[in-house]
């Protein structure tokens, strides 16, 4: 009786065991297809500015070619923004669901993309604060005095791939300012790399997936 019982007691504990071992254990294959998405969400999700310390929008102003009026500008005063209108902000959405990508690039007078490698491009809602801007920054060709801190809580930021492909995630109905640079040298009959900024409109509503390129000529 009890040599019986030992075996039995033995056969569970190693049916127990065997169990334990086929069972217990975690599907790599699911662990690491999880970690990867996360990590891809993270990396092209939107970013607020007060969720990151590091965002700004210096560049925004910072000696690059928009326009042909650019460089007879260079030796002009800075121009003083208009007052922050936070009341005109206060009414804008910040959150949605619609979602904007495309490509950004310069386009060569022998129809050569260049594209826009790894750089950050910016969601700008358009107000009154941002028409100034675009009107005597970007097509005026002038330097501005710093934005109001208060700005980047209103902006998205994103970074576009090595082929200048990029998407914006969460974007509240409404219209924006799409805003990127894009390196360029020789290949756009330039004698050095210059920073051309590029900026365009884009109105989106709801959930819609918006599809709209980035680009200019290089000349």
């Amino acid at each position: 009786m009890i040599l019986k019982n030992s075996i039995f007691i033995g056969t569970l504990i190693f049916s127990v065991l065997l169990f334990t071992a086929c069972t217990g254990q975690p599907t790599s294959t699911g662990a690491t297809s999880a970690d990867e998405n996360s990590k891809t969400w993270t990396e092209n999700k939107n970013v607020d500015a007060d969720e990151y310390e590091t965002v700004d929008v210096s560049d925004l102003d910072k000696s690059v070619t928009s326009s042909s009026s650019t460089q007879s500008g260079t030796g002009d005063a800075i121009v003083q923004r208009m007052p922050f209108p936070a009341e005109e902000y206060a009414t804008l959405a910040r959150t949605g669901k619609g979602t904007i990508k495309g490509q950004i690039y310069l386009l060569t007078a022998g129809g050569q993309r260049v594209p826009g490698v790894k750089t950050r491009l910016y969601l700008n809602p358009v107000t009154s604060y941002s028409k100034e801007w675009f009107e005597i920054s970007y097509e005026g060709g002038k330097k501005m005095s710093e934005a109001d801190p208060r700005l980047f809580n209103y902006l998205k930021f994103t970074a576009s791939e090595s082929d200048g492909s990029f998407s914006f995630f969460d974007v509240p109905t409404g219209e924006y300012y799409i805003i990127g640079t894009v390196e360029c040298g020789s290949e756009c009959g330039y004698g050095g790399n210059k920073t051309i900024r590029i900026t365009d409109k884009v109105a989106i509503e709801d959930n819609q997936i918006v599809v709209q390129d980035l680009s200019r000529s290089a000349q």
